[in-house]
């Protein structure tokens, strides 16, 4: 009799957690695992990249209010949810005041206060009956510890937490009840300890999921050049995130004006999505419109990674970016900011290039970089001949069934 396996994520919009979990989906043998798939709010393009032998569970109402707009979801009744998440950011503004000013930097305590405080007024999914193992593919944790019955539960952790704040004695009973906690590096299983030194002993290593054999074929499926014209003499720049803080969007503008400065001529494209007023207003400022193109969401960027000539990752901080591994898979020299667990991702010279954090140091980097072909060269011959694919991780999940 097949194993039963319950996985649950907030939503399925264009991200590398998402991406990550549609690694694990592909990698997952329906022969071997019944798969259920609970997806909070049935909303992003990544929907219809669900495996047909996963079980997409259908979406209910409550858990589709917990990040959706609050003035949405008293319209259509879900009064308690709403006072709920409101009580949650009273408390957690209250929690706020007490932070010193390096700390509240990138808090993100704020998720674990609304989880705690909407968890109360979501039904249980009991009624599912107990699966084998049972997943948590995205902090906050509650629902999978809390709605689930399984056998064993384990929860993972995506983000490097050396870069973060969050409360941990409210974190702290969430992360303790799992059976383990899965890291996707040892980076970032080192950050999470320095905040919770007392989870060691939970603590287990599967790296993000990747095929070569699914990116490549994805790269094949889409004609870019109308998007992303080959143009002589001109360096195709590529850079895919989230417009959030930690991707650090908003500065590329800068950069390329740094770049255009030092003579070099290049198009910086950018895949993604959210509040762009930063980036629309630093674009005006450095007049860099003609070098930095917004493509906005793509479903498939690979077709647009195989169109680039360098991948860039200017990130603050990184848990360990699937675009970057998926950039080096198109065989794409890549280079990202020396962010904490950048070490764990790109070994400098060889397989791509890390450049300081700093604005003009990132410029000043690209550009030598551009101007060296030699070592361009050498890292295409690298990554040509290395395997970077990992299915076997997915091993460690059957282990633990």
């Amino acid at each position: 009799m097949k194993k039963r396996i319950f996985i649950n994520i907030h939503y399925l919009e264009i991200g590398g957690a998402e991406r990550a979990l549609l690694g694990l989906l592909s990698a997952l043998d329906p022969d071997k695992v019944d798969i259920d798939l609970f997806v909070n709010q049935h909303t992003g393009e990544f929907m219809s990249l669900v495996p047909d032998y996963v079980n997409l569970l259908s979406e209910v109402a409550e858990y589709s209010c917990i990040e959706r707009p609050i003035k949405d979801i008293v319209k259509e009744g879900y009064i308690s949810i709403a006072l709920r998440r409101l009580w949650a950011k009273y408390k957690y503004r209250q929690y706020f005041k007490t932070l010193t000013v390096d700390k509240c930097c990138y808090d993100s305590s704020i998720f674990q206060y609304v989880m705690n405080a909407v968890e109360g007024a979501l039904p249980s999914l009991e009624y599912l009956g107990e699966y084998d193992l049972a997943i948590s593919f995205l902090q906050p944790h509650n629902i999978v510890l809390n709605k689930i019955r399984a056998k064993k539960k384990i929860c993972w952790i995506h983000t490097d937490y050396s870069t973060i704040h969050v409360n941990h004695d409210l974190e702290l009973p969430v992360w303790n009840a799992f059976n383990h906690i899965v890291s996707i590096s040892n980076d970032c299983t080192k950050s999470f300890l320095q905040t919770f030194p007392e989870l060691k002993d939970k603590i287990m290593l599967i790296e993000n999921i990747l095929s070569p054999f699914l990116v490549r074929n994805q790269a094949e499926l889409g004609n870019v050049e109308q998007e992303m014209p080959n143009e002589p003499d001109v360096v195709k720049i590529l850079t895919i995130g989230r417009f959030s803080l930690p991707k650090r969007i908003e500065s590329i503008p800068y950069i390329c004006a740094e770049m255009e400065r030092l003579g070099i001529n290049f198009k910086w494209y950018i895949i993604g999505y959210g509040p762009d007023k930063d980036i629309q207003e630093a674009l005006d400022k450095h007049n860099m419109r003609h070098r930095m193109i917004l493509l906005g969401k793509k479903t498939n960027p690979y077709p647009y990674i195989k169109a680039c000539d360098i991948y860039v990752q200017p990130s603050i901080y990184e848990g360990k970016s699937v675009t970057v591994r998926e950039a080096q898979i198109l065989y794409k020299p890549v280079v990202i900011t020396n962010y904490p667990t950048a070490k764990s991702q790109v070994s400098s010279g060889l397989d791509g290039v890390i450049v300081p954090l700093d604005e003009q140091e990132i410029a000043k980097g690209i550009v030598r970089f551009i101007k060296n072909t030699v070592l361009r060269d050498t890292i295409i011959d690298y990554l040509h001949v290395h395997d970077y694919g990992n299915e076997v991780e997915v091993e460690k999940i059957y282990a633990l069934l």
